[in-house]
């Protein structure tokens, strides 16, 4: 059994390979500089066997409703018609677009990859806070704690049976080449990136570097009688597929933001013919708006016929009469989001919120219900963790990545979210949180505690 002061030894070790990785995210509202270490603990978050299976029960279920919501609204829109769904919510969301309307996709599949976060409750039940469809990220982070892992603990994580992680960018370039068009024999993927300024483009870097291809920005590229092509040395390279890594909004200044320096003009018309597939495809943010989450049980019941396997959170739509009048009524004990941010930005936390700040999202909420959400202060589970010289409790969530291609593959575990700080209630790497190896047991024979239901403390995520 190691001491305190071995343990420790790892814990720089492990620091310091971070650092020699340059593995870092970017805090934008950081004004003594951008780029960030990723924070790391040492103790890893395990789940047994058993716990693992539900979990992908959920997580292939809630994958398959929202990849048929997706078809379903740019396609017959059955569940608007049927009052499943009112039309407004779906119309009136920020990342509906019209355009996809009646539009075919490669392999008939709306949505390509999904990060769904997920907490424990009081209870030890898994519930779903939210997904994430448009472009999910800190996958890479996974793949880099595994393998610091490897490389502080080398003898432990041989001996243990844990489901490996290290088959996912496999599995992404492999769902990224069966979208090309099928009369393209060796299709060219890319992945496009917003630039080395955006908060994730260590990921980028790291993903099209697992994976062999090549990253570019939009100045990159061009797009040729509906076709799109890359910039290189020796001329024009086509490109049959992109995983892109910026919104909507950004893709093509001449069909969405004019402004947009980071996109592709012509990118949307070469879509539209079916000379180049996206991942994921254009519109699927319809679908992690943080509105359209509270019908997600609804859209599982009506394309299913199943009750959810996992649960969402209890959640008030500020669009809606009665549950905006208790939402305004108990502003001091609810958390409220606003439904197109992410991040841990816009949102209010009641408890730990200043009558002033109250007073101003009441003002919000009152201008445009649409905009927010709001739910209880969530109670989350803890993991032993690494804190300066001693080992304590810290509040945890886990984001694990769905890849929806020939088949729905879940990469075992996913990330583990840890608000470090001694007090603090945000797990969010922009707001002080690290993350932990999450290790997947292949039986229920687990070396560590599992992590327990969390005590008198909240943690708001």
């Amino acid at each position: 059994m190691e001491s305190m002061n071995d343990l420790m030894e790892r814990q720089r070790t492990a620091d310091q390979t971070f650092v020699n990785r340059g593995v870092t995210f970017t805090v934008y509202s950081d004004t003594a500089g951008t780029e960030k270490i990723f924070p790391f603990d040492l103790i890893p978050r395990i789940i047994p066997a058993h716990e693992w299976a539900h979990l992908e029960r959920g997580l292939t279920q809630r994958m398959e409703a929202l990849n048929l919501f997706l078809a379903d609204i740019y396609g017959e829109q059955r569940i608007l018609k049927e009052g499943i769904i009112p039309t407004e919510m779906v119309t009136t969301s920020k990342h509906f677009r019209q355009e996809m309307v009646g539009l075919a996709v490669p392999r008939g599949l709306f949505v390509h990859i999904n990060g769904t976060d997920l907490i424990r409750d009081e209870s030890g039940q898994y519930r779903v806070l939210e997904d994430n469809l448009r472009t999910p990220s800190g996958v890479s982070y996974v793949l880099e704690n595994r393998q610091v892992m490897k490389r502080v603990f080398p003898n432990m994580i041989r001996d243990y049976r844990l489901w490996p992680v290290e088959t996912y960018t496999s599995d992404l370039l492999a769902l990224l080449t069966r979208l090309a068009p099928a009369h393209v024999p060796e299709p060219t993927v890319v992945l496009l990136t917003p630039g080395v300024f955006n908060s994730a483009y260590f990921e980028h870097s790291f993903l099209a570097r697992q994976m062999g291809i090549e990253i570019v920005e939009g100045n990159d590229l061009v797009v040729e009688n509906d076709r799109v092509y890359m910039r290189r040395s020796d001329g024009l390279a086509p490109v049959h597929v992109i995983y892109r890594r910026l919104d909507d909004d950004f893709l093509d200044p001449t069909v969405f933001r004019k402004d947009s320096l980071l996109g592709v003009p012509g990118l949307v018309n070469a879509y539209r013919k079916g000379n180049v597939a996206l991942c994921n495809p254009i519109g699927t943010g319809v679908a992690d708006d943080k509105a359209m989450y509270y019908y997600v049980p609804r859209m599982i019941k009506f394309y299913l016929g199943q009750d959810p396997v996992l649960e969402n959170v209890e959640t008030f739509l500020s669009s809606q009469r009665d549950d905006l009048r208790y939402i305004l009524d108990h502003l001091p004990k609810l958390v409220v989001k606003s439904v197109n941010e992410a991040g841990g930005y816009g949102m209010l936390v009641g408890p730990h919120s200043t009558q002033a700040q109250i007073e101003e999202f009441r003002a919000k909420i009152i201008d445009n219900p649409r905009n927010f959400i709001a739910q209880p202060t969530i109670g989350l589970s803890r993991c032993p963790s690494v804190c300066d010289t001693v080992i304590e409790g810290r509040h945890i969530d886990l984001r694990p990545y769905i890849l929806n291609g020939e088949s729905i593959k879940i990469m075992p575990g996913g990330l583990t979210r840890v608000a470090l700080r001694k007090g603090s209630l945000v797990v969010n790497s922009s707001q002080g949180g690290g993350s932990k190896d999450t290790w997947v047991l292949a039986d229920d024979n687990a070396p560590f505690p599992t992590p327990t239901a969390s005590g008198p403390e909240k943690l708001i995520v």
